[in-house]
């Protein structure tokens, strides 16, 4: 099948201008940009007044379970323009899971991923990615390696650090997923088991990947209080490491961090890339961010496991300890309840339908509703009831520091959706990336269209080798959309999240159709991203 896309305002990918000319597809590349407006071909479509760019990328979502179970995945994605995912974000992966810890890594992962179905349990990275190949995907879908995960497998979610077999035993996972096609490593410092990891030991461990030259993707230990240490830690650690460096969801939190520590990270960047670094940064165009009510529990509270962590919230010191420890500043943690407030902190899923009531509302809000006085005790008897599968918004940042982390060259578009069952998900699930054109380009003209087409196409798959993605140029797999670029929309707001774009004309997805006027007409073109092959 030969397809003419034709008299479209091309948007390549590059960032450069664009210019209006003829694209001809056959089978799922490009074969031809030209100007010659007659070449044969069965299907045409008439782009006249309409932009054409490259399907857009977001490398980081949650979606790794999503991608294999659920009959409707590719709906949210491909409605938004995104013809490629990555997932194994945040260090949060649901592989390798081995049975000794299958349980606790998922009930662990869940308010992120979603609930993985009783037959899932892989040991390997290359498991996963046979299953996905197994499975007729709508979109691109790729994965990092999740070392929080990693380590759970190997020792479960305690503090201890790894001896010298179980370090052994990680590399050669590692070593396994690359060779498998990871996109790369991704981490999570703040979350458990990681949290508790040195310096040394995250040093040793990445530096296993050091040889495929396959970037880390960070989350890194603060984003507040603590921005500026853990972005130097960071920095340092994959300077040792010799691994290209990602920080995820660059930002930072906190009322009175705003317009001022944002500057001093980004000078920290900026040094270590003068002097020859490798490391970027990728950012959600949303003032508020999503994550569990787990990672309010200050470092004091938390034990070896979620079971043994809630045990001792159920006793009555374990819950005054909580609620005194809620109040304080902790070194090297960042405290989200004092740093924002619990009106700044809403509640986006549960499991119980009991507790269903809550979902949308802000903390203190549903803390009265509830019958409660102080929150904290709230939280508290919410996590043992849910077993800590609690997922919440925290509207945390500045909208200038979020336009100036869009601003910088070396920054790319994400959205950082989470897949846990929720009746109040968080918007950037549904409409991260027409809000970028929407809002960014058209509205308030933070960035030009060329800037903001090349942070959500070319910028991320070259930063992840993703060979053939990410440009309309000869040769290059056709992953394509065709817009309106005065009437792409979103709907999706925090009150009413479930709202899916609109303003997509054709997408297609390796040559192939894959939406006409805003409709799903095929669900079975896309592939699995594996690096090296």
């Amino acid at each position: 099948m030969r397809t003419l896309i034709k008299n479209g305002l091309i948007y390549d990918g590059s960032g450069g201008s664009p210019y209006q000319k003829n694209i001809l597809i056959e089978g799922n590349k490009i074969a031809a940009v030209t100007e010659d407006k007659d070449l044969d071909a069965e299907n045409i479509i008439d782009a006249s007044g309409l932009t054409v760019t490259p399907g857009f990328i977001d490398t980081h979502r949650h979606c790794d379970i999503d991608a294999l179970y659920n009959p409707e995945f590719g709906t949210i994605e491909i409605s938004q323009g995104l013809t490629t995912v990555i997932g194994g974000n945040c260090g949060l992966a649901p592989v390798p899971a081995p049975m000794a810890y299958r349980k606790d890594i998922f009930d662990y992962i869940e308010p992120c991923l979603g609930i993985a179905p009783e037959q899932m349990s892989m040991e390997y990275f290359s498991e996963y990615i046979k299953a996905l190949e197994e499975k007729e995907l709508p979109i691109q879908v790729g994965s990092y390696i999740g070392t929080g995960t990693l380590k759970a497998a190997i020792k479960g979610y305690g503090k201890t650090p790894f001896t010298r077999a179980e370090m052994e035993k990680a590399k050669a996972y590692i070593k396994e997923g690359m060779e498998a096609g990871a996109v790369g490593l991704s981490m999570g410092i703040m979350y458990q088991p990681e949290c508790y990891s040195t310096r040394k030991e995250m040093t040793e461990l990445i530096s296993a990947a050091a040889p495929y030259g396959r970037p880390l993707a960070c989350h890194i230990r603060g984003e507040g209080n603590n921005l500026v240490s853990s972005v130097k830690e960071i920095i340092e650690i994959t300077r040792e490491a010799e691994v290209p460096l990602n920080i995820s969801h660059f930002k930072v939190t906190g009322v009175k961090n705003w317009g001022v520590t944002i500057d001093k990270a980004i000078g920290l960047i900026e040094e270590a890339r003068n002097k020859g670094q490798d490391i970027t940064v990728d950012f959600y165009p949303y003032c508020g961010g999503s994550t569990t009510l787990l990672s309010l529990l200050p470092p004091s509270v938390m034990e070896d496991s979620l079971v043994e962590t809630l045990k001792k919230l159920s006793s009555k010191s374990g819950k005054e300890t909580l609620i005194k420890e809620l109040y304080k500043e902790h070194t090297g943690w960042d405290n989200m309840v004092t740093a924002i407030g619990w009106e700044r902190i809403l509640i986006s899923s549960v499991t119980k339908e009991s507790n269903r009531k809550f979902s949308g509302l802000k903390f203190n809000e549903a803390a009265v509703i509830a019958g409660y006085e102080e929150p904290g005790e709230f939280m508290c008897d919410l996590l043992i009831e849910e077993q800590g599968k609690v997922g919440i918004i925290l509207l945390s940042m500045s909208q200038e520091d979020v336009d100036t982390v869009s601003k910088l060259p070396y920054s790319m578009v994400i959205s950082d959706s989470l897949y846990g069952v929720s009746d109040c998900p968080h918007p950037r699930l549904y409409g991260s990336f027409p809000k970028i054109i929407r809002e960014y380009v058209r509205e308030r003209r933070v960035l030009t269209m060329e800037e903001a087409i090349k942070k959500m196409t070319y910028f991320p798959a070259n930063r992840l080798s993703l060979k053939g993605r990410g440009r309309i140029k000869e040769g290059c797999y056709a992953d394509i959309n065709v817009f309106d670029a005065m009437n792409i929309n979103d709907y999706a707001v925090y009150e009413d999240p479930k709202k899916l774009c609109s303003g997509f004309k054709t997408i297609l997805v390796n040559g192939k159709i894959a939406v006409s006027d805003d409709t799903i007409i095929s669900r079975i073109n896309g592939s699995v991203i594996k690096i090296g092959y």
